[in-house]
């Protein structure tokens, strides 16, 4: 168990087509594949005309054979690339780091619809600090006056709270989705692992499907092509990935985010409103 979580910052994640070193060879090879056709092609009849004095070019066409420079560096460069970088059972790191950009992408979006409901139902929070201030019945009779003048502002609405509810779990799951994906992502046994068992059921890893199961404390790569699955275990288990932390550790964790210290809790209600800060 880790003493204090570790905020995980968004990630601009961007991913290369698998198959783009295959695309480039195939291009370059078959660049200079057609130069040396037509260059066989010119041959054969040279061949057939020199011997027989039979036909004559306009002297130029051995040039159309050429193998540029460009052709060369073009084709090298593929040929290398696609021996280091090409992976024919896929890319298992580039699947969870995209995996993990989707749920970013939606967990951005509920903070959004969160951060919008808070601000609509924040005037609570002028409510609780009138009423806890107030230390005599004129205070008391004030604070009372306060509520009648604004009571329909200061009514939240159980449509509000719905949303509240639900934003927060939609966060917390998707939050938690994206850290599994990460750290698997970033672990290199586990990377190696999944790959293994990509190369083993024959497929790519662009074909297999990863879930975290926050249940069983774990992320699964299923196979097409097997009813077989792998699991990498986030609770210390293997490869030392032992991701989950206390209640304590995340309030603490969110105490100390930007996301907090900006927010009207924070803050103060009229320092956040109004710009009244002491």
């Amino acid at each position: 168990m880790k003493n204090k979580l570790k905020m995980l910052p968004l990630l601009a994640i961007c991913s290369v087509a698998q198959s783009n070193e295959l695309d480039n060879l195939i291009d370059a090879s078959s660049d200079i594949l057609n130069e040396i056709n037509t260059g066989v092609l010119l041959v054969g009849a040279a061949s057939e005309y020199a011997y027989s004095g039979s036909g004559l070019s306009d002297g130029t066409l051995s040039s159309t054979a050429h193998i540029s420079t460009e052709q060369l560096d073009a084709y090298n460069n593929a040929l290398s690339n696609f021996a280091v970088n090409y992976k024919p059972f896929g890319d298992v790191q580039t699947v969870l780091e995209d995996k993990a950009a989707v749920e970013l992408d939606m967990m951005d979006e509920a903070i959004g619809v969160f951060t919008e409901v808070v601000v609509d139902m924040i005037s609570v929070q002028e409510v609780a600090t009138k009423s806890a201030e107030a230390s005599s019945p004129q205070e008391e009779a004030e604070v009372q006056e306060f509520v009648v003048q604004n009571q329909e502002m200061l009514t939240i609405s159980q449509d509000d709270v719905d949303t509240y509810n639900q934003s927060i779990d939609d966060i917390e799951t998707h939050a938690n989705n994206a850290s599994a994906y990460i750290a698997v992502a970033s672990n290199k046994e586990a990377v190696e692992f999944f790959e293994q068992g990509v190369e083993n059921a024959n497929t790519t890893a662009e074909q297999t499907t990863v879930f975290y199961d926050a249940n069983q404390q774990w992320v699964t790569m299923g196979y097409n092509t097997t009813r077989n699955l792998t699991a990498v275990y986030l609770n210390g288990q293997n490869f030392n990935l032992d991701m989950y932390v206390s209640e304590a550790d995340v309030l603490l964790a969110g105490s100390e985010s930007d996301f907090y210290l900006s927010s009207p809790l924070s803050q103060g209600h009229d320092c956040f409103m109004y710009g009244e800060c002491e």
